[in-house]
C-alpha cells in the first residue's frame, strides 16, 4: 500500500522534493519531458545564481546528481503523463513510454517558460543580433567565452538592460511582476562591469524590484561599487544607424526624448506560464488562474495543494518565483504528499 510519490518536473522545486521524500524513506517516480533533469538554470545555461553567486551547473548539477543516486527515486527523462485518474492515495498515471505507475500523492513541479522577445518586436530582438536575452548573456558566461556582441565578436563598449520585457506589460497581455528580473539584471551588470571594465552599463527600468533583502546586495552595490547607471524611462523602441543600435524612447524623470547608441542591448524578460500548463490542467484535472500559471490552494490550509485532493505543486508553476523559493516549496510539498501517504497506509491497516 505504500506506494510511491509522483513528481512531474526535474528542475529545482522537483528535485528538491524528491530529496526531501527519499530522506524521509519515501519510494519516488520522477518524471520529466526533458532529456536532462535541473530545469531551466541547466537547461538555459544560467550562469552565477542569485543570491549565492554559485554556478547554476554546481549547486543544480548537485541537486541532479543526489536524486540520480538515490535508490529510493526512480527517474524517467523524456516521458510525460499522458493519463491520469483516481483519488488520494490510489492514483494511476500513464507515461508517453507506456510506463505504468501507481501512485499515492503526487507533485507537479512544471516550472515555467521564458518570455519570447519576438512578441517585443519595436525592442529589435529577431530584427538585429546585437539584441539579445538576459538568458543569452547567462550562456555567454557559463560558456567560459564572456560577454560578445553576437554581430561580429567583438567586446561591446556599451551594453543597455531593458526591464521588464514580457512583465508588467497589458499591451501584450503580461500584467504580473516577473520577480526576479530586476535583481538578475543587476548581478548581470556587476558581472559585465566585471568582465569587462571599460564597459559602460546602463539599465532602464519602470520601477526597481529588487525586493527583500536584496535592495543593498544588488541595486544600491551595481551602483556605487560598479557604477552601472540606472534610467527611468519609457523605451518606444530600439533601431540601428548602421553602426551601433540605438535606443529610443523618454527619460520620465526628466521628461524628455532619448536616443542613445550602444553596442549590446539586453532584454530583461520576464517568467511566462508553461507553455504545457493547458494539457497540464487537463491531463491532471487541475485548476489555472487567470494568467495560466496553476492555481494553489489557500496559504492558510495548505500552500502546496491545488484543486484536485492528492495533486500538489510547488515552485515557478504556480506564477513567477526565485530558485531558493521553488526549492523551499519542494520541501513543503514533500512533506504534504508524505502526509497524504502515510495516513492512507495507516487508514489501509486499521
Amino acid at each position: 500500500m505504500n506506494r510511491p510519490v509522483l513528481i512531474v518536473g526535474g528542475g529545482p522545486s522537483g528535485l528538491s522534493a524528491a530529496h526531501a521524500l527519499a530522506m524521509a524513506g519515501q519510494r519516488v517516480v520522477l518524471v520529466d519531458k526533458s532529456e536532462r533533469l535541473g530545469g531551466a538554470p541547466i537547461l538555459s545555461g544560467y550562469a552565477k545564481l542569485v543570491p549565492s553567486g554559485e554556478w547554476a551547473r554546481d549547486a543544480i548539477g548537485g541537486m541532479v546528481q543526489r536524486v540520480e543516486s538515490n535508490k529510493l527515486i526512480e527517474v524517467r527523462k523524456n516521458a510525460t503523463v499522458k493519463a491520469f485518474a483516481g483519488g488520494p492515495g490510489d492514483f494511476r498515471a500513464t507515461l508517453s513510454d507506456g510506463t505504468q505507475v501507481e501512485a499515492g500523492a503526487t507533485i507537479l513541479c512544471t516550472g515555467f517558460t521564458h518570455f519570447d522577445s519576438v512578441n517585443k518586436p519595436e525592442w529589435g530582438f529577431g530584427t538585429y543580433p546585437d539584441v539579445v536575452t538576459t538568458t543569452q548573456v547567462e550562456q555567454m558566461f557559463s560558456s567560459g567565452k564572456g560577454v560578445r556582441c553576437p554581430s561580429d565578436g567583438r567586446e561591446p563598449e556599451r551594453v543597455a538592460i531593458l526591464l521588464c520585457v514580457g512583465s508588467r506589460d497589458r499591451q501584450i497581455g503580461r500584467e504580473w511582476c516577473s520577480k526576479i528580473c530586476c535583481t538578475v539584471s543587476s548581478n548581470l551588470a556587476m558581472e559585465i562591469r566585471e568582465a569587462l571594465p571599460k564597459c559602460s552599463v546602463y539599465i532602464y527600468y519602470m520601477d526597481i524590484r529588487t525586493f527583500g533583502l536584496y535592495e543593498g546586495l544588488y541595486y544600491w552595490e551595481s551602483q556605487e561599487k560598479h557604477k552601472v547607471k540606472y534610467i527611468k524611462a519609457r523605451i518606444a523602441e530600439v533601431t540601428s544607424d548602421g553602426k551601433r543600435l540605438i535606443v529610443k524612447g523618454e527619460d520620465t524623470l526628466v521628461k524628455r526624448p532619448i536616443s542613445i547608441p550602444f553596442d549590446m542591448v539586453v532584454h530583461a524578460i520576464g517568467m511566462d506560464p508553461n507553455v504545457d500548463n493547458m494539457t497540464l490542467s487537463a491531463v491532471f484535472d487541475v485548476k489555472l488562474e487567470k494568467h495560466g500559471h496553476i492555481q494553489k490552494a489557500s496559504t492558510y490550509s495548505n500552500m502546496s495543494a491545488t484543486s484536485r485532493p492528492g495533486v500538489f505543486v510547488a515552485g515557478a508553476a504556480t506564477g513567477p518565483e526565485t530558485i531558493d523559493d521553488s526549492i523551499a516549496q519542494g520541501q513543503s510539498a514533500a512533506m504534504a504528499a508524505l502526509m497524504l501517504v502515510r495516513s492512507a497506509v495507516l487508514e489501509a491497516a486499521e
